[in-house]
């Protein structure tokens, strides 16, 4: 093994997208203690993942992570970089290969936003047109207007702008891999849901290897491609998708964790497209009565929405309006309370209890109705998603909630 004093610095990773981490038995024990933080921990990530670490105050959820980019050194097994152990590795050039974010985000008080960003790219040596044109990049990734922003200090910056911009400095050096020991838990509610919805986003869009610590479920679930659930000890107890730890979980330990509340938080992971809508007769003004009635025995509800050329949903129709020949029209009426496809299964059963409604319009992005997503199709998807028929749920980063 080369040892991190001897080494010489390295070139920049040759795979700058994203990289495989595999935790090949892994462990840890802090000298003067006589229970390990870390016990053979062994499980992959694939590139272009997320994987959230979870579990209860110590069970070495960060400790694992620190051991990617050795700031804690492991005692037994390995930690492997694209097949290349993390052991071999120059600890200065392993850490710029890796983007590290932390709650206390850790920006330089003295520095400006810009020159924080540049931090890495100015120790890689890059030319300042080249950084100038990096920070302007991931400002704009971030959501953050450069001209605004690149001259401010951090004490001028909220929290969550603080955190963007901590973000951005990880992202700065295109690194492969990055760390994230529970970047948004000192934030407040409103604003971290929308921080997670920002980094769901971007990671549509970069596709990194993310190690991403918390210790809410909650989170994990909503963030994660996979979760690696550890308990006391260091002791892997179940690695899986968030449908799979929800559906299936492997020990009473994990059941626990999740919560009893397993089957609301699988609303979380479907969206409302995913469901097979009921279908309901959409009626036209001006269109013969007879026909809109024949429509009804048809379809799944036997209500008939009326909808303009678009079908953009206008009301609902009672018996009383189809008495005459043709189909009235209506004007300045309120529209029927709709959801939309792109919805989480979580929000729009929300919405159906807050508006004291039994069923609602689904609409997509253009206001078209698309179909009917009623209280009972919610309660029919859940039961029949049963351990051994699990439905595959969107990529985390398909899974972006909408903010409030």
């Amino acid at each position: 093994m080369t040892d991190s004093n001897t080494a010489q610095p390295e070139g920049p990773h040759p795979n700058r997208h994203a990289a495989t981490l595999e935790f090949a038995h892994v462990a840890k024990t802090y000298p003067g203690t006589d229970e390990p933080a870390i016990q053979d921990l062994s499980f992959t990530v694939e590139a272009g993942e997320i994987c959230v670490l979870v579990g209860p105050s110590g069970c070495g959820k960060t400790t694992a992570m620190r051991m990617v980019n050795r700031m804690i050194e492991m005692s037994g097994g390995d930690i492997l970089l694209d097949g290349q152990s993390v052991k071999g590795r120059h600890t200065a050039a392993l850490r710029r290969d890796i983007g590290y974010a932390i709650q206390q985000v850790g920006l330089f008080p003295h520095l400006d936003v810009a020159a924080n960003i540049a931090t890495v790219p100015k120790l890689l040596g890059w030319s300042k047109d080249r950084i100038a044109a990096r920070v302007t990049e991931l400002l704009e990734l971030v959501g953050l207007d450069p001209d605004e922003m690149r001259s401010r200090y951090p004490s001028q910056l909220s929290g969550g702008q603080r955190q963007r911009i901590g973000v951005a400095r990880a992202l700065a050096a295109d690194p492969p891999l990055m760390l994230m020991d529970e970047p948004f838990g000192a934030i407040d509610p409103i604003s971290r849901e929308r921080l997670q919805n920002e980094f769901l986003r971007l990671q549509g869009e970069i596709r990194k290897t993310i190690i991403f610590v918390t210790h809410d479920i909650d989170e994990a679930i909503k963030l994660g491609d996979r979760i690696a659930v550890l308990q006391k000890g260091g002791v892997l107890a179940q690695y899986a998708t968030p449908a799979e730890l929800l559906m299936a979980p492997e020990s009473d330990f994990v059941a626990d964790f999740v919560g009893a509340d397993r089957a609301l938080k699988r609303l979380a992971l479907q969206r409302v497209r995913d469901v097979d809508l009921w279908t309901t007769p959409w009626v036209r003004a001006g269109e013969p009565v007879a026909a809109a009635r024949s429509r009804v025995s048809q379809t799944d509800l036997k209500l008939p929405l009326l909808v303009d050329d678009q079908d953009r949903p206008l009301r609902w129709l009672t018996d009383a309006d189809l008495r005459g020949e043709t189909v009235p029209s209506v004007s300045g009426v309120r529209p029927p309370h709709c959801v939309e496809a792109d919805d989480i299964l979580r929000d729009a059963l929300s919405d159906l209890l807050q508006h004291g409604v039994q069923y609602a319009p689904v609409t997509d992005a253009g206001g078209r109705v698309t179909g009917i997503l009623s209280l009972e199709l919610i309660t029919d998807f859940l039961g029949h998603q049963v351990p051994g028929h699990i439905i595959e749920a969107p990529s985390a980063s398909d899974r972006v909630d909408s903010a409030p």
